[in-house]
């Protein structure tokens, strides 16, 4: 990604992010207290991430909705996280690798404040995906998973088949800016933000994990969602 490619990158993130700081000071909210910004969370289907809000009475709407679909990974215990393991459970989902030098470090600390702001919720679950599979082993994941104060009952950091995981990221979370560029698995993925989904497997949300303010609406939005049963 040249620099003026990055540039642009960081702009949209920004300015995503300054409308809902804007949203929060227009109701008299700060992301410190925790509370979200709507009564109820709109649902994502594309990378556009437009909002499509969905009444109770439309629910039925949902039954052909983006869901994220199956898969099959292993965690820093080498167990088998599938699906099967978030049934009825709140999720938080991102990429990263351990030998990040740059963003990651920084989104580790941040999902680490959501991890804590859940520690004894059984409900919520964080998955980290790793982008360099083929580097990152079970050991080294879990060397990691003990450097960084991870509980691996409350967040998963993943590992298998790197066509798998690129796949899941950029086709059904929807990770990465299109910026009109055509995408192979050859091409790096590397992206900040965090993707909030429900028990039902759909989008509910993306926030940019190197913003605590984003980090603390996170938390509120999941709470939101715990709301609705």
């Amino acid at each position: 990604m040249n620099y003026k490619t990055k540039l642009y990158r960081i702009s949209r993130v920004g300015a995503r992010y300054f409308g809902i700081a804007l949203l929060l000071s227009c109701a008299g909210k700060t992301a410190s207290e925790n509370q979200s910004r709507v009564e109820t969370l709109p649902y994502y289907k594309d990378a556009s991430f437009t909002p499509h809000w969905i009444s109770e009475n439309n629910k039925s709407m949902l039954e052909n909705f983006h869901r994220i679909p199956a898969f099959r990974f292993i965690n820093q215990e080498g167990q088998e996280i599938t699906q099967e393991t978030l049934t009825n459970k709140i999720y938080v989902a991102d990429f990263f690798f351990t030998s990040c030098p740059g963003i990651c470090p920084q989104m580790t600390s941040n999902m680490h404040l959501i991890q804590e702001a859940f520690k004894t919720d059984d409900s919520v679950l964080l998955l980290s995906h790793s982008v360099t599979p083929e580097m990152d082993s079970v050991a080294i994941l879990k060397k990691y998973a003990k450097e960084k104060g991870i509980n691996a009952s409350k967040w998963h950091l993943l590992t298998g088949d790197r066509s798998d995981i690129y796949t899941l990221g950029r086709s059904f979370y929807f990770v990465e800016e299109d910026l009109g560029e055509t995408k192979t698995e050859a091409d790096f993925l590397h992206t900040e933000n965090f993707i909030l989904v429900d028990k039902n497997k759909h989008i509910r949300g993306i926030y940019n994990g190197l913003n605590k303010t984003a980090v603390n609406q996170l938390i509120a939005d999941i709470k939101t969602l715990q709301k609705e049963g």
